[in-house]
């Protein structure tokens, strides 16, 4: 077909236009994106672990950015995540039926509490704490919803 000598790894279709004969040639494995999912999950990573120490940081919404990122990333680290004697059960749950820890909500009504209480008393304005107070309440009643 018309420019598909010239990018192989291209559609027929797409190869024909001007743009994508010009382009230059990559190799399929590099895309700009990997890495930045990488890192992303690799700081997600250390987050949901330090959110198994800490009581006020959550674990299980940064073990799935985690999971998804590594998913998309590297299969290495992806493996690496779900093979997780800690870690992994809480993503295959998650997979399975959208089952959150009973904990991880614990932790997450009590974060949400504490962190609205902190803004009242640091005097937010009124109008930046009903809007925070109406999204957490909605983040919260959603959690609580999952199963466990």
């Amino acid at each position: 077909m018309l420019g598909q000598h010239l990018r192989p790894d291209l559609p027929a279709d797409l190869a024909a236009y001007g743009e994508a004969r010009h382009a230059p040639s990559r190799p399929l494995a590099w895309r700009p994106g990997r890495q930045g999912l990488r890192a992303l999950g690799l700081a997600a990573t250390g987050l949901a672990l330090a959110g198994v120490f800490l009581p006020i940081l959550p674990t299980t919404p940064f073990l799935l950015v985690a999971a998804w990122a590594f998913a998309r990333s590297s299969p290495r680290l992806d493996a690496w995540l779900r093979a997780h004697p800690r870690l992994g059960p809480m993503i295959a749950a998650w997979e399975a039926r959208g089952a959150v820890p009973r904990s991880a909500k614990g932790l997450a009504v009590i974060g949400t509490a504490s962190s609205l209480g902190a803004m009242t008393a640091l005097r937010v304005a009124p109008p930046l704490l009903a809007i925070a107070a109406v999204l957490m309440t909605a983040v919260v009643a959603w959690l609580l919803s999952r199963p466990s």
